[in-house]
């Protein structure tokens, strides 16, 4: 039984060893142009589910989904989310394009068909590894459930200014700049 249990620690060891010299010598892919390794995405796919579902908001919602929500919605979409995600009219950008996990293209990829609690975590939190951000230092929960709410809506359930602005984005100005945040600690500066 000794040598078995010496054999398992002495294979942990060597596992351990092994992941450790491939991390500090650049062998773990770090590029987001480059390919996936061996089971990332499934890795990736089975732990987002699986937060999603254990820590997504669950209805009833807070807050309206009057037509004024829902244009404010469109605004902050075209303002946050249109760089990567598009809009009726627009491809892929050089940001999406470069991204390694191709953002999901709202007008052309099946996204509204996520429940509501489960894109306000995705948009409140973001999604590691995918340069998906987390909205939640940026924008505040009634700003996130109106993106929410608006894409749940887009593109084909929209009416009067939130259909305008989905049509035509730029007439939406640009993002007021957010104040500097003091650096966090071990940032630096």
């Amino acid at each position: 039984m000794r040598a078995f249990l010496v054999g398992v620690i002495a294979a942990v060891v060597v596992i351990v060893g092994a992941l450790v010299a491939a991390i500090e010598t650049g062998r773990v892919p770090a590029r987001a142009d480059g390919p996936l390794m061996f089971g990332e995405r499934w890795a990736a796919n089975t732990a987002l589910k699986a937060a999603i579902a254990r820590e997504e908001p669950q209805p009833p919602y807070p807050f309206t989904q009057t037509d004024a929500d829902i244009a404010q919605g469109a605004r902050l979409y075209v303002q946050n989310c249109a760089v990567c995600h598009g809009t009726a009219n627009t491809t892929p950008n050089a940001i999406a394009r470069g991204m390694g996990v191709r953002p999901p293209q709202f007008a052309t990829d099946d996204v509204m068909d996520d429940p509501e609690g489960e894109t306000y975590w995705k948009v409140e939190h973001g999604i590691r590894f995918t340069g998906m951000p987390a909205f939640s230092p940026a924008l505040d929960e009634k700003s996130i459930w109106q993106i929410t709410y608006f894409m749940k809506r887009a593109p084909d359930h929209l009416t009067g200014e939130a259909q305008s602005i989905w049509e035509n984005p730029s007439q939406v100005p640009p993002p007021t700049p957010m104040p500097s945040l003091p650096p966090k600690p071990g940032q630096g500066k």
